[in-house]
């Protein structure tokens, strides 16, 4: 039971993050996390007046605990995006570290400090401080007023953006790199959190006191962590950093179950939170450095998803253990599957994040053209024809797997690339969207890191002008008379009628 109070807390992540980047891409961040704030303070008033009412059951207390865990899912992914709003890209990766000291630091001399009210004056109190605490965030948010780039397209649907953010991520290797390394170290990870209450009432026989001294040294690594983290991005690659993150992390745990002598778990958990800030910052960075600003929101909800899913099911797998086999042998099947982590990182290292320059060209424009189209008119279909010589064709079709991967990641799908058989010089590159606002969104998403793609294959092309780009919309066909407009319900259904063109 005590290990479902934080798998309380992050399952709401797991479950809301994606449709809470979504929001926080689509709409003003400082509105959102201000939202989230005030109700949160709110479930935490509620949360203290059944404390001091006497009116808590366990099952109550995970209750509220979840819908904090719900507003904080949705604060989330706002709160993460808004520092890369704040900061050049150039400084991004130190004030991630900082933000995510910040947050460590919270979390964990929050429960110090909770233990040490709930030992003086009850729980009630340490609830209500909790509450008191949402006030001064709430007037800071609500005097922010940061600048805001034009909004020269339509807002997307919910459901549509959150399918571009996981299309994104799905045509992006490297984050998903990141995102199989979070999912093992996280799912470790949980049992530090997840088992402390247990391990200062169990092992060592301890207090709500000792409760917060185990968090207070756990929230003085994370705070040593983040103060090094930026000297070792500029002499170690990221896997060893992870590397270096996780040996802690799973040597803290080992440290834990080693003896019942108070000063060992403090070693333990200050190790612990070292390991701990090191590694999910060093996720964080390489996450919001592998994605460009319209869709940093729902990349970081992903993440998050991933992360805090991983530990809710490992805090309620530990738990388990705990009840089961005692919190002793918990403590070090985490650590073993720290060691685990570490070898997944042997295997498929992480990549270097950072150098490709994401940020948007803002150079394409919208074409005119001869036919009257509005935003819905679709589908869209795009042909472009390349002449590329004989000699050539070995690098044009490497070039164009990556330009594959880029069109399908920016919204484009049905790609396609095909040899004219009676030209064969004339290669025809050809792809789908859903309408013309899908397609003016598509262009408008091009990076500058994509640009070293548009430049070769330019220089494959070997015609006399530049290569030709089509662009058509798609319409069905049948016996409709030309004296009046068809009908849309005499079309047939795009996705069956067996005349669509495909």
């Amino acid at each position: 039971m005590v290990a479902l109070v934080p798998a309380a807390t992050t399952l709401p992540i797991m479950l809301l993050s994606l449709w809470a980047g979504a929001i926080a891409d689509n709409l003003e961040r400082r509105k959102v996390m201000l939202a989230c704030q005030c109700f949160m303070l709110l479930v935490s008033a509620i949360l203290s007046f059944a404390a001091w009412r006497d009116l808590l059951t366990p099952w109550s207390l995970l209750a509220l605990t979840f819908l904090i865990g719900c507003a904080t899912a949705v604060n989330g992914p706002a709160w993460q995006a808004s520092v890369g709003d704040m900061v050049p890209r150039s400084v991004l990766p130190n004030a991630v570290g900082f933000n995510a000291m910040g947050f460590n630091l919270a979390r964990s001399m929050g429960p110090a400090l909770g233990g040490v009210i709930v030992a003086t004056a009850g729980a009630a109190a340490a609830f209500l401080t909790n509450a008191v605490s949402y006030i001064p965030l709430i007037a800071v948010l609500s005097r922010w007023r940061p600048e805001r780039p034009p909004q020269l397209l339509p807002r997307e649907r919910l459901g549509l953006a959150m399918r571009a953010g996981v299309r994104y991520v799905a045509m992006s290797p490297n984050i998903q790199l990141v995102l199989v390394r979070a999912l093992a170290f996280g799912f470790g990870a949980a049992a530090v959190s997840a088992l402390m209450p247990l391990v200062a009432r169990d092992v060592l026989a301890g207090s709500a006191l000792t409760f917060g001294l185990l968090s207070g040294a756990f929230g003085i690594g994370a705070v040593g962590a983040a103060l090094v983290t930026s000297r070792l991005r500029a002499r170690y690659s990221i896997e060893q950093i992870v590397q270096l993150g996780t040996l802690c992390l799973g040597g803290g745990l080992a440290i834990m179950s080693l003896s019942g002598w108070l000063a060992l778990a403090l070693a333990g958990y200050l190790l612990a939170g070292f390991g701990w800030i090191l590694a999910l910052a060093t996720f964080n960075v390489s996450v919001q450095m592998s994605a460009p600003r319209w869709v940093v929101a729902r990349a970081i909800a992903l993440y998050q998803m991933v992360v805090f899913g991983a530990m809710a099911g490992g805090a309620w797998i530990f738990g388990s253990i705990a009840e089961a086999h005692g919190v002793v042998t918990a403590l070090q099947a985490a650590a073993a599957g720290q060691v685990l982590t570490m070898v997944i990182g042997l295997v498929r290292p992480l990549p270097q994040s950072g150098d490709d320059n994401l940020d948007l060209q803002n150079l394409w424009r919208e074409p005119e053209t001869a036919v009257p189209v509005e935003p819905r008119s679709g589908p869209v279909v795009v042909t472009i024809e390349y002449r590329i010589p004989p000699g050539s064709i070995v690098p044009f079709l490497a070039a164009m797997g990556e330009r594959r991967r880029i069109r399908r990641r920016d919204g484009a799908h049905g790609w396609s690339l095909m040899r004219d058989l009676g030209d064969p010089e004339l290669w025809i590159e050809r792809y789908h969207v859903s309408t013309w606002l899908d397609y003016v969104r598509h262009n408008q998403r091009r990076t500058f890191a994509d640009q070293a793609n548009s430049e070769a294959i330019r220089a494959l092309h070997n015609g006399p002008n530049p290569p030709v780009v089509h662009r058509m919309l798609e319409r069905q066909t049948g016996s409709l008379p030309f004296s009046r407009a068809p009908d849309p319900r005499e079309m047939g259904d795009p996705m069956t009628d067996p005349t669509r063109s495909s």
